[in-house]
């Protein structure tokens, strides 16, 4: 995936699975890290990331998922160097969808070092969103 720096604006390539977190190769300055996974890399991608990550689980016919995708984006960008978002397409990832039991799309999973620690299903506006994040990282910590 290609990010474009924040403050300075460069062009940086960020790879879906990493040890650490990106950062700009001009200004150094941390990047939002936002991943696709599927079945075959979760465990990389998801579970062995270094930082906490939201996982959004939605699907391509869901408006309320089309809803929730930019405000994960803006908390990925407003938490960049400290979260990573992975966002998995359930209809294209069954064993993903099965393991963690999804019934209701989005569902939105927050996972410290491979072991989820919250876990919320359905649309949600910005703020409580970002409580709920700021909340779960906090009692985790």
């Amino acid at each position: 995936m290609i990010v474009r720096c924040g403050h300075c604006g460069t062009k940086n390539r960020v790879p879906a699975a990493a040890d650490g977190s990106p950062v700009c190769g001009n200004c150094h300055r941390p990047l939002p890290w936002i991943a696709d996974a599927g079945d075959e890399d979760f465990t990389e991608v998801a579970e062995r990331s270094s930082v906490p990550v939201i996982v959004d689980l939605w699907a391509a016919w869901c408006a309320p998922c089309r809803t929730v995708s930019p405000v994960l984006e803006r908390i990925a960008h407003e938490m960049a160097g400290r979260l990573k978002l992975v966002k998995i397409d359930i209809d294209r990832a069954p064993k993903i969808q099965e393991r963690f039991a999804v019934r209701a799309v989005p569902t939105l999973l927050l996972m410290r070092e491979g072991k989820v620690i919250d876990r919320r299903a359905g649309a949600v506006f910005a703020g409580p969103l970002r409580t709920w994040v700021g909340e779960a990282l906090g009692r985790d910590t």
